[in-house]
């Protein structure tokens, strides 16, 4: 392949359509979830919602990374990003229609549906306009996008929720998914159409049977690398997504606005994570995977003191934004390294496929672990540090378990993952 520049123009458009689209997408994500909160003061139900809305993206990622290998990429982008703003439209109508709590549950299912589908997209998209050389820093970028899109989302979302409600949210998120897809008509993506001769259901079954049995023959370090951070994302993500909103907005009974702020916090973190990839590429190392999943591991500690001690509001805040910066850096580290090892070690014609299976075997896990914390939250309010001190424990041991598989990857790609990474 002809050598590119990392900023080529398509990439450009890429990264632009992607801080917009994904910015529409972090504050709907953040105001849709808190909205329901408010109005059934349920963890549980959260919880439920949050399990149910889930299972889509999980199911349909490997759809998605069928089409990304087998339709034009950008097609799908734009498509996707002018049905979500269809879907705002609708639920605008339906807003005070129907129950409440039902059409949010919709809502989110379809939201998540999309991003399932629309993700393995963008990431199979990276290897069409990047060489080699450039897949590392350009996931870092895409991985940088979308936490300056988180971040600025739930700020934002945070003050216009806590002033106006959910309305102004709506507008903001419709406009810029309607934008994104607008400027996605204008991007070119290397595409070579595929014969056709099967069924949908047929090419669905070949397909996902080709890219797992790669995974599991093949390169069966990603597999077990993926269940590894299934098992990881069962306890201790989920634990952070359900908890969170939860701690912020019922325990500590704080505003809308504080936890849009801790959301930016976490945001930033992503985003210094993705700085840290870029700055740290020669030294950090796919065999020492295992030390991230511990550091990460780690920042449950102070929470779980913080809670412990009883601990005054607002220093139970503020240690509560500063583990979960700390929290999303460490875990951006990791996920970019290992994004980057998948990628580099998959043939061009499986990145989609594969790329999409292991979104899905890395987030099979959450959803149980969504509804499970949304029940545990509830139960057990008053002795939530119990809860944190479980999750940490278990989380280091997984850490500890994990680095039998890292240190084994050796001499695979020696030039790219040595060299690169």
């Amino acid at each position: 392949m002809e050598e590119k520049r990392l900023w080529n123009k398509d990439f450009i458009l890429v990264v632009i359509g992607q801080i917009i689209s994904l910015f529409g997408n972090a504050i709907l994500r953040f105001a849709l979830p808190l909205y329901l909160l408010d109005i059934t003061g349920s963890a549980t139900i959260y919880g439920m919602v949050l399990a149910f809305s889930t299972i889509p993206m999980i199911v349909l990622s490997p759809v998605g990374g069928i089409i990304a290998d087998r339709v034009n990429k950008r097609n799908v982008m734009v498509v996707l990003d002018f049905g979500t703003t269809a879907l705002i439209l609708l639920f605008s109508f339906f807003m005070g229609r129907v129950d409440q709590v039902l059409l949010i549950l919709v809502v989110m299912i379809i939201l998540y549906a999309i991003q399932g589908t629309y993700q393995p997209t963008v990431q199979a998209s990276i290897p069409a306009l990047q060489v080699t050389d450039n897949l590392l820093p350009a996931n870092a970028v895409i991985n940088q996008v979308n936490s300056i899109s988180g971040l600025l989302g739930p700020i934002i979302g945070g003050v216009l929720y806590g002033f106006w409600g959910l309305e102004p949210i709506l507008i903001v998120g419709g406009i810029s998914f309607f934008l994104s897809a607008v400027l996605e008509l204008f991007i070119k993506i290397p595409y070579q159409k595929r014969p056709t001769e099967k069924n949908i259901l047929e090419m669905v079954k070949s397909d996902f049977s080709k890219s797992f049995v790669f995974i599991r023959k093949d390169k069966p370090v990603i597999l077990k690398s993926m269940c590894i951070v299934a098992v990881f994302n069962l306890f201790l993500t989920s634990m952070i997504t359900v908890g969170v909103p939860v701690m912020i907005t019922q325990i500590l009974e704080l505003s809308s606005q504080l936890y849009g702020l801790a959301q930016g916090a976490l945001m930033a973190g992503g985003v210094i994570g993705g700085l840290l990839v870029g700055i740290l590429r020669n030294r950090v190392k796919i065999q020492n995977a295992y030390i991230i999943l511990f550091g990460t591991s780690l920042t449950i500690l102070p929470m779980a003191a913080a809670f412990l001690i009883d601990a005054p509001t607002m220093l139970t805040y503020v240690i509560i934004v500063i583990c979960i910066f700390l929290f999303m850096m460490i875990s951006t580290v990791f996920s970019v390294q290992m994004l980057a090892f998948i990628q580099a070690e998959t043939p061009v014609h499986l990145i989609g496929k594969v790329i999409s299976c292991v979104l899905m075997l890395s987030m099979c896990a959450q959803p149980i672990g969504n509804a499970l914390y949304g029940v545990l939250f509830d139960t057990l309010a008053d002795s939530i540090w119990m809860v944190m001190s479980a999750v940490l424990v278990i989380s280091i041991i997984i850490s500890l378990i994990s680095k039998s598989v890292f240190t084994k990857i050796k001499n695979i790609n020696k030039e790219v993952i040595l060299n690169e990474l």
